[in-house]
């Protein structure tokens, strides 16, 4: 006979921390970092984010390596390595195949298997599960656009060739983080508009790579091969934020098509983009019929 019995009966209230909106905005913003990252999922999962993550960071551990074994010869001639704003050219295909991949990720799956009505039964409204997914983007794509001229500013400290004093420091550091957020802004703003408009994450994908090439090749046929208006160099939606990573720096990118733009003009530019996608995946999210 079973020893098993009995003790009560009944419901127990949950007495434990109550977080909210914001504890289910956190709980989601780290949950969807996770499965993109591949995190406890299977191994084939992870094999597209480790390897876009690698090759944005293999170039600043090769300078790295170079600066550490090659000092002498690199602190008599400067310009063999590259600057902070010209790291970005080694990265650029890296950066963008990452986009392309972290945002259908994340908001086509949800549709696509339901779970997107689950989430809004819970706390989160669809405003609020918008903002975690799009915390969740910036942060995973400031891996690739932040975190290596990090690394490369480490490096060039190491060898002498990084700034000198705290103030010109901490100044470096502040172009790095604007720089590496003006280019991750831009491609997580496209990547959520275009992923809004799908629940397939190949097509998601593909439609991101697309545009970006697209609008490169469309600007540069227009402004240098037909000698239109320079403003159409605001189409370039690949090369845009590039090239105001270069003006953060103060360094000129060598696009000829936005060399008689202000920073200002591409400043204004960029947040036009950047609002109007972000308008997009708003309203899509709005006029969404979704079954709880």
């Amino acid at each position: 006979m079973s020893d098993a019995r009995i003790v009560d009966r009944g419901y127990r209230r949950y007495d434990g921390p109550r977080t909210g909106a914001r504890g289910a905005v956190r709980a989601l913003v780290v949950h969807s970092m996770q499965r993109t990252l591949g995190l406890r999922r299977p191994a084939g999962q992870k094999v597209l984010p480790i390897v876009a993550v690698v090759i944005a960071y293999v170039p600043a551990i090769v300078f790295v390596g170079l600066a550490v074994f090659l000092r002498d010869t690199l602190l008599d001639n400067r310009g063999l390595l590259p600057t902070y704003a010209e790291y970005y050219g080694f990265i650029s295909a890296a950066i963008v195949v990452f986009a392309a991949f972290v945002a259908p990720e994340l908001l086509c799956t949800d549709r696509r298997n339901g779970m997107l009505g689950l989430y809004l039964a819970s706390p989160l409204t669809r405003d609020t599960y918008l903002l975690a997914k799009a915390l969740a983007v910036l942060a995973l794509l400031a891996l690739v656009t932040l975190g290596p001229v990090l690394l490369l500013l480490v490096g060039y400290v190491i060898v002498g060739q990084g700034p000198g004093g705290i103030g010109v420091l901490l100044e470096l550091l502040g172009k790095i983080v604007l720089g590496g957020l003006a280019v991750a802004v831009m491609q997580a703003s496209l990547s959520l508009a275009v992923s809004s408009a799908t629940t397939r994450k190949a097509v998601a994908s593909a439609a991101v790579i697309l545009l970006l090439l697209a609008s490169t090749a469309v600007s540069g046929a227009l402004v240098d091969g037909a000698g239109a208006s320079p403003w159409l160099f605001g189409l370039d939606l690949l090369q845009l934020p590039f090239e105001l990573v270069g003006r953060i720096y103060g360094e000129p990118t060598g696009i000829q098509a936005a060399e008689t733009l202000t920073t200002g003009s591409l400043v204004g530019i960029y947040l036009g983009w950047t609002v109007a996608f972000g308008l997009f995946t708003w309203l899509r999210y709005r006029r969404m019929a979704v079954s709880r």
